[in-house]
């Protein structure tokens, strides 16, 4: 009786191995702050991560670890507020304020540092930016109650695939 109960021990062990060998995940995140969290959804058509910063003020590197990046990157980013958004492939860095004004949505992005030469939707930069509720539904005003600044990363920005992205935020909203 004995033998047959370890077989089933060794049998179950045998199994949570191959479990433990699925491959390894797509990208390899790296937050400034412990309490920061970033979530990978991989869509139909598109990667969503979307980032919980609690604190306001924070970073994450997103590394990929396949042979390039998905065809549509989107970004989450639940904040309140966002003073301030940078995101950087080691050699170009765009960056944006979004604000509400009369119940609509106020983005200037620029590149580089260049806050004076704003970009608008014709530069292969531009990033779509849209602020929504917890809903899913466009918001009105800040600072946002569950909810969340959602933009397309531009395709121009994973040009040469760089092996990483740097994201920063800013909520003046804390």
């Amino acid at each position: 009786m004995k033998p047959a109960f370890v077989a089933l021990i060794l049998l179950v062990g045998a199994s949570a191995v191959v479990v433990a060998s699925d491959p390894p995940p797509k990208f390899k995140i790296t937050t400034k702050r412990k309490d920061d969290a970033v979530e990978v959804r991989a869509e139909k058509d598109r990667t969503v991560f979307s980032v919980k910063s609690p604190f306001g003020i924070s970073q994450a590197v997103i590394e990929r670890k396949g042979e390039k990046w998905p065809e549509a990157v989107v970004l989450r980013l639940r904040l309140k507020g966002l003073e301030n958004f940078r995101a950087s492939n080691g050699k170009v860095t765009l960056a944006a304020a979004v604000s509400v004004q009369d119940g609509k949505p106020k983005v200037r992005l620029w590149k580089d540092g260049k806050e004076e030469a704003p970009l608008d939707e014709k530069s292969p930069f531009w990033m779509d930016i849209r602020i929504l509720t917890g809903e899913g539904k466009p918001a009105r005003k800040i600072p946002l109650k569950n909810g969340y600044f959602e933009m397309s990363l531009p395709r121009a920005l994973f040009e040469g695939n760089p092996k990483a992205i740097t994201l920063n935020w800013i909520d003046f909203y804390r």
